[in-house]
């Protein structure tokens, strides 16, 4: 599978798999689940028509190669932890192939995303391209979820994420552009981790940004950006590796500092008026 960015790969259980990157070293971002495989989320009350189509996965052309390759190196995952082994020839040389367990590719691009019209900010599981469920309704193992270019049209609503805890754990990242909820500092190539009930939500910047403007009631154009999450109901472990790495921001935290309350006592006052009456 020829894979550009802005797409995704999924590679089911049990496959051997190579990559090639033609043009040097690259970075991307992947999540392994166990348990279960990954299928399009439930539509309810959307209908037929939204979110990610089926029509628009794509699975490779059948593919073998018959070739002698000395040294070639084989690495395992078992018991979580790695293994290698060595061969001479390609593991590729599987001349036939039957049923429907295949990897798939998608294109986030053909994503169609659906938002708020009218008042609140919608939950991020609107925004859900692959899910992972568990036995418990609405709980997910993994949930693969992006917020891609989109219009923001609703009225007198704190349009970005509102600040929030709740049981899921969530790895964000940046593919391109800006992220919506974190003006500054949240660069491509990044990622934030908020475990359970961890509480979050937008920078200082973002929030008086949007606090400014919230009487506008004017349709707003999320371009040139792309940021996915991975929303999970287990809580990740981080490994020794991230926690020693030097690009680790230790001043995450002071993306809030400065942040006030907008309630003044006239606003307290009309509000116990309006319950009085």
């Amino acid at each position: 599978m020829l894979v550009s960015p802005g797409e995704i790969v999924v590679i089911p259980q049990g496959f051997r798999f190579a990559v090639d990157l033609p043009d040097g070293p690259s970075r991307g971002y992947v999540s392994e689940i166990f348990g279960t495989h990954f299928q399009l989320p439930d539509l309810g009350p959307i209908g037929a028509n939204g979110l990610a189509s089926p029509r628009d996965f794509l699975s490779p052309t059948a593919w073998f190669e018959q070739a002698h390759r000395p040294g070639y190196i084989i690495v395992q995952k078992y018991g979580g932890e790695l293994f290698t082994a060595t061969q001479d020839f390609s593991p590729f040389n599987v001349v036939a192939w039957h049923g429907n367990y295949v990897p798939y590719k998608y294109d986030l691009s053909r994503f169609c995303p659906f938002n708020t019209v009218l008042f609140d900010h919608g939950d991020p599981s609107v925004n859900t391209v692959l899910t992972a469920p568990t036995d418990k309704p609405g709980v997910a193992l993994l949930d693969f979820v992006i917020f891609p270019p989109r219009w923001l049209v609703a009225e007198n609503t704190f349009r970005p994420p509102y600040y929030h805890r709740n049981c899921m754990s969530e790895f964000m990242g940046l593919i391109y552009g800006i992220y919506e909820a974190k003006a500054d500092g949240f660069l491509p190539g990044g990622a934030s981790l908020h475990s359970c009930m961890t509480p979050h939500g937008p920078d200082t910047k973002t929030y008086e940004a949007t606090i400014s403007r919230a009487d506008a009631n004017e349709p707003l154009r999320l371009d040139g950006t792309l940021a996915f999450m991975f929303e999970s109901s287990l809580i990740p472990r981080v490994c020794r590796w991230a926690l020693e790495s030097p690009h680790r921001d230790l001043d995450y935290y002071q993306c809030w500092i400065g942040l006030k309350s907008h309630l003044s006592l006239h606003d307290s006052a009309v509000m116990k008026d309006e319950k009085e009456d």
